[in-house]
């Protein structure tokens, strides 16, 4: 199961004690705070404390205290000016901290965002559960043809059978493995730490990440996308979703210049530019590459 009864008494416990505080506070993400967020089979996400909202962006902007005479118009305004300017530092202003169940393999790939704070799981101290991401049906798909980092098909009847029937056998049987060789009936047991490198890289860990909000838009940016792997995008948008309500102002610029925005080269530029004034542009005389052509005809035509 996502959370263990362990888990869900402490958050249930921490939601019912409310503190008195002078700190700013986010109401939209004070109903997000503690409560887990399932994804995926037996994996989480949620938030355990937070610092900042969209007043605190505006204020290390402007250097200044109070909200002054600046309507919320003008903090949106000022908001989008940053985000459209590629300022970094006001952003860095609001940070976040999650706790997070996450197959070891996604965890790899999430850990390569290297601008966190980072404490796991330890599988040298303790034994982990026998818990293991399975994808659904829908989700077994075949290597891409076409792109060495993607997917192709769905894998449909027989063959998908076979797989998941593959990726099930193998996990029970390496966890199976590893409990016989920390047994202590009748020997002394392999270490934990040993013991652990037998387990498959779709078992279940956790971790608490924490970093600000100029970083974790970086994350967004590449892991909430479209053609992100969808083990880790499926993560990536529960957070989107909670910093939607954290800092609405400032997700909305990230939605607008970032997620849905496109950033031209200079060629490109001159493309746009001399296609506006009447002329034909080929691949050949954009002075583009065939990779950097295809990507301008897939936003521009």
């Amino acid at each position: 199961m996502p959370l263990s009864e362990d888990q869900q008494a402490e958050i249930t416990a921490a939601r019912a004690t409310a503190q008195p505080t002078l700190r700013a506070v986010s109401p939209g993400m004070e109903k997000h705070l503690y409560i887990a967020q399932r994804v995926l089979d037996h994996g989480f996400v949620r938030v355990v404390d937070y610092m900042g909202d969209d007043a605190a962006i505006v204020q290390a902007a402007r250097v200044s205290y109070g909200a002054g005479t600046k309507k919320a118009r003008d903090d949106s305004g000022l908001i989008r000016y940053l985000m459209r300017h590629w300022h970094s530092t006001p952003f860095e202003m609001c940070e976040i901290k999650l706790h997070v169940k996450l197959p070891v393999f996604v965890a790899r790939q999430w850990i390569r965002h290297r601008t966190a704070n980072v404490n796991e799981y330890s599988a040298r101290y303790s034994i982990l559960d026998r818990e293991f991401y399975i994808p659904a049906p829908d989700s077994l798909a075949a290597q891409s043809t076409v792109n060495n980092q993607g997917r192709g098909d769905v894998l449909q009847g027989e063959e998908a059978e076979r797989v998941l029937r593959i990726l099930k056998d193998d996990s029970m049987r390496a966890y199976d493995h590893y409990e016989d060789m920390l047994s202590q009936d009748g020997q002394q047991g392999l270490a934990r730490e040993l013991a652990r490198m037998n387990l498959p890289a779709n078992i279940y860990t956790q971790w608490y990440w924490k970093t600000d909000l100029h970083n974790l838009f970086h994350f967004l940016r590449l892991r909430a996308d479209a053609h992100a792997q969808y083990e880790i995008r499926v993560y990536a948008e529960a957070i989107a979703a909670m910093v939607k309500d954290w800092v609405p102002a400032a997700y909305g610029a990230f939605e607008d210049y970032r997620m849905g925005g496109v950033q031209l080269s200079a060629k490109g530029v001159e493309v746009i530019r001399r296609r506006l004034a009447g002329e034909a542009v080929t691949q050949e005389s954009s002075g583009m590459s065939k990779g950097e052509w295809r990507e301008f005809v897939e936003v521009f035509g």
